[in-house]
């Protein structure tokens, strides 16, 4: 089972248990994760799943798409080099992720 770690900007932590094949997106709005909307439910059509994905976890995902590129440039937060959409971080079986929500997605 996979294990998300939801960093919020205060640094409070929330950890949850997820379910293999879900992505970073679908498991924090499930639990109730504060600061990730997902407001096109993971079509990939927003910018309100943004997240800083740890850097131990970046090489754990495909790469950046050039669509999600895309859609990072429209983020209420100024991306960094870690920024990703978490509904495009599908969890693997046995996977801890830590991100880091950021101040604003709207």
């Amino acid at each position: 089972m996979p294990k998300v770690f939801y960093i919020q900007p205060d640094g409070s932590e929330t950890v949850v248990e997820a379910v293999a094949g879900d992505s970073v997106m679908q498991t924090a709005v499930r639990n109730g994760v504060s600061g990730i909307v997902g407001q096109c439910g993971g079509s990939l059509s927003c910018a309100t799943c943004h997240v800083f994905l740890a850097e131990e976890n970046a090489d754990d995902f495909a790469p950046v798409s050039e669509d999600e590129d895309e859609m990072l440039d429209c983020a209420a937060t100024e991306r960094e080099d870690n920024s990703r959409l978490s509904c495009q971080l599908v969890l693997a079986d046995g996977q801890e992720v830590r991100v880091t929500v950021p101040e604003a997605q709207l």
